[in-house]
């Protein structure tokens, strides 16, 4: 699912998809943030260990991999998406035009740059959006601090991203995407855990919401009982 004001995808070094994985061990997952945080590299990263750090603006590819989790194959989609997001008077235009995107995944990764602040001021209406989409609280959104290596251009302090996480009641991290291959493949295994949960919590209600209980046989006797209480009111 590509969004349609995206132009056509072009990563400098593409990953050859792989086939999905069996029905119900899909997981769906979308990563947004400002222009230039670093969104691309990060899921080229997770998916292969390498890091690239130039990209074409505004890839928009949607990734398909299967990924080892916990003993289990998951089929996990990633939607890395353009980097449109700034803080402005249009703002709530541009995030609408995500809105198909947010609607269809189930676990986000909302990443600023440290060395940006106006990427960091970017997330709180991002997070914003996605709960007006899902309003069920449950659906996991991590927010990620990229560029931790940059530490010299620092505009972000860590306990400002820990802060906005607090208020948000969201996950927060700090990572660097070009140095930390580990942290990068934690942030995004994470997600994929909790959206899994979810899932299985969602199939539970669900199959608990199917078993209708069977309704009790009317009792006989005190049907006869309340219909001669009603006859002899009447006569009365």
């Amino acid at each position: 699912m590509r969004l349609p004001s995206m132009s056509q995808p072009f990563l400098l070094a593409p990953i050859a998809e792989c086939p999905p994985g069996p029905p119900g061990a899909q997981v769906r997952l979308a990563v947004l943030g400002a222009r230039g945080v670093g969104k691309s590299a990060m899921i080229v990263r997770f998916l292969t260990k390498r890091f690239i750090g130039d990209y074409e603006p505004n890839t928009g590819n949607l990734y398909s991999r299967l990924v080892h989790l916990d003993g289990d194959h998951v089929a996990v989609e990633i939607q890395d998406t353009p980097g449109c997001i700034q803080v402005q008077e249009d703002c709530v235009q541009v995030l609408d035009s995500l809105s198909r995107c947010v609607k269809w995944a189930e676990g986000f990764l909302l990443v600023y740059s440290i060395t940006d602040y106006s990427s960091f001021q970017s997330v709180q209406p991002l997070y914003q959006h996605i709960r007006k989409v899902h309003p069920d609280a449950r659906t996991p959104i991590i927010i990620v601090g990229n560029k931790a290596d940059l530490l010299h251009a620092r505009q972000v302090q860590a306990k400002d991203g820990l802060q906005l996480a607090d208020e948000l009641g969201s996950l927060f991290l700090e990572i660097s995407t070009s140095e930390d291959s580990q942290g990068v493949c934690d942030v995004f295994q994470y997600l994929c855990k909790e959206v899994s949960k979810l899932q299985h919590a969602g199939s539970t209600d669900r199959r608990r919401s199917s078993i209708i209980p069977r309704p009790k046989s009317p009792n006989m006797q005190d049907l006869k009982r309340r219909f001669k209480q009603a006859l002899s009111s009447k006569v009365k």
